[in-house]
């Protein structure tokens, strides 16, 4: 699949955007240019969001984040963002519904080398 936003890290990222950037909160509030920055930063420049704020948006309207506070800085708002308690419930539920699909993903994957390794078909 070729077209962009339509490849696996593109429906990588759209699945997984919104833990990230509750990951990102548990450590402390932020506003969007910085949540954006600590990604790129703690991925290595691998994973960044091209639409943050929508995802911002829809975890607000979810109770997951709160904006914290706004502040105006060179005429322009900037809203902080803190995750809530629910979003912290949630964000501990879903990294372990994660951990349990990975590691049943990489199941999947060992069995799928080993088949190609002794010439079995899969």
């Amino acid at each position: 699949m070729g077209e962009a936003g339509h490849d696996f890290e593109s429906y990588y990222k759209r699945a997984t955007s919104p833990l990230v950037v509750l990951c990102l909160l548990r450590d402390r509030v932020m506003y969007g240019y910085e949540i954006s920055q600590a990604m790129r930063q703690r991925s290595g420049g691998r994973f960044t969001i091209a639409v943050l704020y929508p995802i911002l948006y829809r975890l607000e309207e979810q109770g997951y984040v709160r904006v914290e506070r706004t502040e105006v800085v060179n005429n322009r708002a900037r809203s902080y963002y803190a995750i809530t308690p629910a979003g912290r419930k949630y964000l501990d539920r879903c990294l372990g519904e994660y951990g349990e699909l990975h590691m049943a993903f990489l199941k999947l994957m060992e069995r799928e080398k080993r088949g190609r390794g002794n010439g079995a078909g899969v």
